[in-house]
């Protein structure tokens, strides 16, 4: 088994085996009962190395996670609503991570204010099958943020867009 390791002084240089498994993953995993396995025997590598190779460009943010990316269209939650509110500075990072843990928010993050022209710093996706069940969820979002809220708003998606992952353009043998 070849393998490739930087020391944690060193940036992490991807090897010959981690392209690989970026390329055989690029497109999503495989859709069986067990991935690791699957792409273990695709890539020559057991399981573990494929997990262990994951993990590991994770911890040097290569990879920042690995996760399930559904259609919300074909699930039926075709309402998705980025929620944005004016959050107190002092608490943002606190009641950030109580708002991303919520089971109805798909992604919830901080980004700078722009003011005079936009004064919202905490971001939050949720979806829903309808326009009211999205507002609902705000409404439980604002309930959480309290206070520390000063304003809020809620922006609808108007398209789908194409979400996608690390690419690799396979390149062509030189002759």
């Amino acid at each position: 088994m070849s393998t490739c390791t930087s020391p944690s002084d060193q940036p992490y240089v991807l090897c010959q085996r981690d392209h690989a498994l970026i390329l055989a993953t690029q497109g999503g995993l495989p859709l069986v009962s067990d991935p690791w396995d699957d792409l273990g025997r695709k890539l020559d590598m057991s399981a573990d190395e494929v997990l262990a190779r994951f993990r590991r460009m994770q911890e040097h943010g290569i990879v920042r996670r690995v996760a399930a990316v559904p259609d919300h269209y074909r699930l039926g939650y075709r309402f998705n609503g980025m929620t944005v509110w004016d959050v107190a500075d002092d608490q943002i990072s606190e009641l950030g991570r109580v708002i991303g843990n919520l089971p109805f928010v798909s992604h919830c993050y901080r980004r700078p204010r722009h003011l005079p022209w936009w004064r919202y710093n905490l971001f939050a996706m949720v979806h829903g099958t309808s326009r009211d069940e999205v507002e609902h969820k705000a409404g439980h979002i604002e309930a959480v943020l309290g206070e520390a809220c000063r304003a809020r708003t809620i922006l609808y998606s108007s398209a789908i867009l194409k979400k996608t992952g690390l690419r690799f353009r396979e390149q062509k043998a030189v002759s």
